[in-house]
């Protein structure tokens, strides 16, 4: 297959509390508001885009901001998102750092065989910090409250939880190119699989537990509602789409996100999984020194700004 994913690209969950959400991901995880825009579906909602100083594919964590109740935990989900971090100085940084801004927060210990930090943020969206060694590129962010070199660096690893394991993977493997790499187990008698993509690595991770017990999840505020893949441009992600239609995986076609394309599906388990690609990237429409400063709107929603700005909380 000429055209492999390289990574993650992004993640997309939810919040019922826009601006409290705001002020925990960029006051106490220090991340970059890169785009203030709306969900293009329902544009009554904040569709808020956090990364690093750079807004570089990889580094996303975006909220849907909907007037929902609590997720209720289960399988068939997406239930931990990674955040990278550079060494275990950093964890020991951020352990005390997050004790201080009142989060629930575990001792620093080892997840699929990397130091790492869980959390979980005033929702309870589940997260954790993992020492990704200081590999690749880091991009901080200048006017972050976290000094530089604690700075979050991107995605990653991202794991979901299946009832059955051999359908996920097929798609995975088979469809998807992905790598079964490692196999760990975990508390509960679970296991815990990790597949990797590209060049491999805490970036380019997708861990997956099979749990056959546990009851089905119902999204909501605290969930998460989709993983993204990166490709590199369109061209690979037509070539996606061609290769899910001789899967017989049922996706959206290629839909146009502004900032990117993309393509959406289930896997086998329910889970929704998203190809986009790196470009054309967030400083499209804004210069990239101020990103996130201004509500941002792709042009087929310019017409109606007035009504879309009426309609929003400030955050």
């Amino acid at each position: 297959m000429d055209h492999t994913l390289t990574g993650i690209h992004h993640l997309t969950a939810i919040t019922a509390q826009a601006s409290e959400n705001h002020r925990f991901y960029t006051g106490v995880l220090g991340m970059r508001l890169v785009k203030k825009t709306v969900n293009q579906d329902d544009t009554s909602a904040y569709h808020l885009f956090y990364g690093d100083g750079a807004a570089s594919p990889g580094s996303d964590v975006t909220f849907f901001d909907w007037p929902v109740g609590r997720e209720r935990r289960g399988t068939h989900a997406i239930v931990n998102t990674g955040l990278r971090v550079a060494g275990e100085e950093s964890l020991a940084w951020w352990r005390e750092h997050l004790a201080e801004a009142g989060c629930t927060v575990g001792e620093i210990g080892e997840r699929a065989g990397r130091a790492a930090l869980v959390f979980e943020d005033p929702e309870g969206q589940r997260l954790h910090l993992v020492d990704d060694g200081g590999s690749g590129e880091a991009h901080p962010w200048p006017d972050s409250p976290v000094p530089a070199h604690h700075q979050i660096r991107g995605l990653g690893p991202i794991t979901l939880s299946v009832p059955d394991l051999a359908p996920t993977q097929f798609v995975l493997t088979e469809v998807l190119g992905m790598r079964p790499e490692r196999v760990h187990p975990v508390d509960g008698g679970t296991t815990l699989h990790v597949f990797a993509m590209g060049e491999g690595g805490p970036a380019a991770e997708l861990h997956v537990l099979a749990e056959p017990g546990l009851g089905p999840a119902m999204q909501g505020a605290g969930g998460v509602h989709h993983v993204a893949f990166r490709t590199p441009d369109r061209d690979a992600l037509k070539a996606w789409k061609a290769r899910l239609g001789s899967a017989r995986l049922p996706n959206s076609g290629e839909v146009e996100r502004y900032y990117f394309r993309s393509l959406y599906f289930r896997e086998p388990n329910g889970i929704l999984f998203e190809i986009a690609t790196d470009g054309p990237g967030f400083a499209v429409d804004e210069p990239l020194d101020s990103l996130g400063e201004k509500l941002a709107l792709p042009p087929f929603l310019e017409p109606q700004r007035a009504a879309i700005e009426a309609n929003l909380k400030p955050l």
